[in-house]
């Protein structure tokens, strides 16, 4: 863990130093409102990952309907197999807006003058509890999504099935749950190999984009500042020996990765520019050991000199596939080591 911290910003005596409560902090009065609202959507979030966590899919079922196309009770059983997939996914895709609404929230809360980032996430610990804890279920929902293909496979299934009118008088009611427009967008979301991840980062462009007469600057430097506070807390013995849980290390691990790749997706340079308050260039960590391999398409951009016959400048390409291989039983999610991953990984395009 140790070398992770070096990824963050250059000079930690000009780091903002304060303890940012992640286990206990409290609304205050003025959050209190904010705060409910947010609260009414974090408080689904461990029952979403435990539905990915047990989503198994229906694949012996459609290939069995696949195999023998003329026999109506095996496509009539993949069907009825598939269908309540579908809707539980339709579940985790409706949690990805209300997850949306509620990062932009914060965002609004957070990052409005007349104090500065700091003030904001000194003065406000539960709602930058609340935006941590976003990143966190983040991160551990892509995860569990990039390691179930059954997801895509069941999905691609369903729209097949519906485009090609084979279900005759099997169960109808699903396209009143998940219609065209509906199952368009799902698609979409599903393609992506970090969707939640993809769905907060359009978040956080979209409210820059929106909120013109708010100075760039406010989202960025909330972005790192946050970073820079976890960096601390995590490095300072002062600060970590306060919190009850090992857990809350990984937590802070997490909500750094998570801030670097919204901070790249919002700052024109993006995060690897030297210019930039968080520093990913000198990434080096030792989980090389590991044969596991986490390539994360988090629309990260890297310099164009370090792809193969690029010319100087900022390239968008990001990481533009996504690779694992991780087992159940060594799991970075259960091990912390996916975040770690993720650094690793953007580091190696720029050395």
């Amino acid at each position: 863990m140790g070398n992770l911290l070096k990824v963050l910003t250059r000079e930690i005596e000009n780091y903002p130093h304060f303890f940012l409560d992640f286990e206990n902090a409290q609304p205050t009065d003025g959050e209190r409102e904010v705060w409910n609202q947010v609260n009414s959507v974090l408080q689904e979030s461990e029952s979403i990952l435990g539905g990915l966590q047990s989503y198994k899919g229906a694949g012996q079922e459609i290939r069995d309907a696949i195999q023998n196309p003329s026999d109506h009770s095996l496509q009539e059983k993949a069907w009825n197999s598939v269908c309540p997939l579908v809707i539980k996914l339709k579940r985790f895709y409706s949690f990805s807006l209300k997850l949306e609404k509620a990062l932009q929230s914060l965002l609004e809360s957070l990052t409005c003058p007349p104090l500065t980032p700091t003030q904001h996430l000194e003065r406000e610990q539960a709602l930058a509890k609340q935006f941590a804890e976003i990143l966190h279920f983040t991160l551990r929902f892509d995860e569990l999504k990039m390691r179930n293909p059954a997801i895509q496979n069941d999905f691609s299934y369903y729209r097949r099935t519906i485009s090609r009118n084979q279900i005759n008088n099997m169960n109808l009611d699903i396209e009143n749950e998940v219609n065209n427009e509906m199952a368009n967008r799902m698609s979409l979301f599903y393609a992506e190999a970090t969707p939640m991840l993809k769905t907060l980062s359009n978040a956080t462009t979209s409210f820059v984009t929106e909120n013109k007469t708010l100075p760039l600057e406010n989202t960025t430097d909330c972005l790192s500042t946050m970073a820079s506070v976890c960096k601390v807390m995590l490095e300072t013995p002062e600060y970590s020996s306060r919190f009850s849980s090992e857990d809350t290390l990984l937590f802070c691990m997490r909500v750094m990765v998570g801030v670097i790749i919204l901070y790249d997706h919002v700052h024109p340079n993006g995060a690897f520019n030297k210019s930039s308050k968080i520093d990913v260039r000198h990434t080096h960590t030792h989980t090389h050991t590991h044969t596991h391999t986490v390539f994360l398409n988090s629309g990260v951009r890297i310099p164009n000199e370090s792809r193969t016959g690029a010319g100087p400048g900022v390239g968008t390409a990001g990481l533009n596939h996504s690779s694992v291989n991780v087992s159940e039983e060594h799991s970075f999610l259960n091990r912390g080591k996916f975040p770690d991953l993720i650094l690793t990984e953007l580091s190696k395009l720029h050395m």
